[in-house]
């Protein structure tokens, strides 16, 4: 197992950070940049199949996603998998295991990654002095819950066509909300045994599924990866109405 190690080196300062340019991020005030830049302590480069973050640890850090994509997931004795939902940029992780002294699943890298990394010992100074970015922590905490409540009914009661078409849908969205999704089509570094453990469905019957999307002209396979093509068959199959189109803070 590869296991990523913080680092202190910086490539983007927090005033020149290209988050601030995104749409769908709300940009921060002159003086919470200043304190963003004292509780950054550097930038964590992973490669694709690092391990991020490890199910029991006790991190001294939490980070946000600058570039690239990675997976949450849990992993029984017997190595079975269950991914539990995707990062991308923006995303805030490691939270859990700053607050609760553990971490109840672990993170890998997906494709290569940047993290900025934050020190967990910063975190009061943060809630004392700067609440509208406290208040940002809990609607991020609280729409972390809101999208594992939306998975949990997929894995649970949709079809697997449906839980299929959803997970693209999702996948497509929250990337096109950061700006990763180029002319109506988006790349992702999935392989269907990703999507199997995401689903809960047997490899086989991944396979046999995911056909049924490509046979609609949703999704097509490509060799190190899949290609979503058709963000309305996805919605019309999975019958979900979307994520909210409101902007959404970032750390």
């Amino acid at each position: 197992m590869n296991t990523a190690a913080a680092s202190t080196a910086r490539q983007f300062p927090c005033d020149k950070c290209p988050l601030q340019d995104v749409p769908h991020l709300q940009p921060h005030q002159t003086d919470e940049i200043a304190f963003l830049s004292s509780f950054k302590t550097g930038e964590l480069v992973a490669d694709t199949g690092t391990t991020v973050l490890v199910e029991g640890a006790n991190s001294a850090h939490l980070f946000t996603v600058l570039s690239g994509w990675g997976f949450r997931y849990k992993m029984l004795e017997d190595g079975r998998r269950q991914v539990l939902n995707y990062i991308l940029p923006g995303d805030l992780i490691g939270l859990q295991g700053s607050l609760m002294k553990e971490m109840s699943h672990s993170i890998e890298a997906l494709s290569p990654m940047i993290l900025c990394v934050f020190q967990r010992d910063k975190l009061p100074a943060l809630f004392s002095n700067f609440p509208s970015l406290a208040y940002d922590i809990t609607w991020i905490a609280s729409r972390e819950e809101q999208m594992l409540d939306e998975i949990l009914l997929s894995v649970g009661r949709r079809t697997a066509l449906e839980r299929a078409a959803y997970l693209f849908a999702f996948l497509f969205q929250r990337a096109k909300s950061v700006g990763m999704v180029k002319g109506n089509t988006l790349v992702l570094p999935l392989r269907q045994q990703h999507v199997a453990d995401t689903l809960g469905l047997s490899i086989v019957h991944t396979n046999k599924t995911l056909k049924k999307l490509a046979s609609r002209g949703a999704l097509r396979w490509l060799d190190r990866g899949c290609e979503v093509l058709d963000e309305k068959v996805l919605l019309d199959v999975s019958k979900w109405a979307g994520l909210p189109s409101t902007a959404r803070p970032f750390i």
